[in-house]
């Protein structure tokens, strides 16, 4: 039944599911709420109408496993690269055991010079539990490599739902529209951090708009 569920989920984002998931998505399962949160600083927060409407943070250095697709479609990218590394997180690597996860994992995208669509290669990325950030695990699948990423200033913002190209360009653009005219982050480049599995509805989600070195 669970995988019933999660091929529905699959099919959304038009992709199918390969029977060797199942074991991936009943550890997950298993798991759902042992999640560890990647440490970051936060510098400040901006409040907009008394809403918290989006705050500054400084994340450290650190090693995440990531991998690059370039589908037709963002959701078959980032569904794509996910399934290959709830593998990796699971059990296809050189510890052979469950690593634990960690969230929220990053789905780094370009926007096109003209800015009114998303680059096809999406670069989805799983900080790896703190236990392991000093010998990460290798991963079995020659796709993933294990990255060591530099401090990162961002400026985030939460959205709830769905992450599509509409969706996100959408966020992207409400934010823009919100900070007003900055040279202070970076126009080319975004970041979309998600923290729920894709079968929860409402799942959070949030912008991050990169702060220039």
């Amino acid at each position: 039944r669970l995988f019933a569920h999660w091929e529905a989920v699959a099919s959304t984002h038009r992709v199918s599911l390969p029977r060797d998931m199942v074991g991936p998505i009943v550890q997950m399962t298993r798991h759902n709420q042992a999640r560890e949160p990647v440490p970051y600083v936060t510098l400040s927060q901006h409040e907009k109408f008394e809403e918290a409407a989006y705050e500054e943070r400084r994340y450290p250095a650190g090693k995440w496993a990531c991998i690059t697709k370039g589908e037709p479609m963002y959701e078959q990218s980032i569904s794509m690269s996910f399934m290959k590394l709830m593998r990796y997180i699971c059990k296809e690597n050189s510890v052979g055991c469950y690593l634990g996860m960690t969230v929220p994992v990053l789905n780094e995208i370009h926007l096109t010079k003209e800015g009114t669509e998303l680059e096809r290669e999406v670069l989805t990325a799983y900080y790896l539990p703190g236990e392991f950030q000093q010998n990460p695990p290798v991963p079995m699948d020659p796709e993933i490599s294990i990255t060591e990423r530099a401090p990162l200033r961002v400026i985030t913002r939460v959205f709830y739902g769905m992450t599509t190209e509409e969706t996100i360009l959408r966020e992207i653009s409400l934010f823009w529209e919100l900070l007003g005219s900055t040279a202070a982050v970076l126009r080319e480049t975004y970041i979309v951090a998600t923290y729920e599995n894709p079968s929860v509805p409402q799942r959070r989600n949030e912008i991050w708009f990169i702060c220039r070195a």
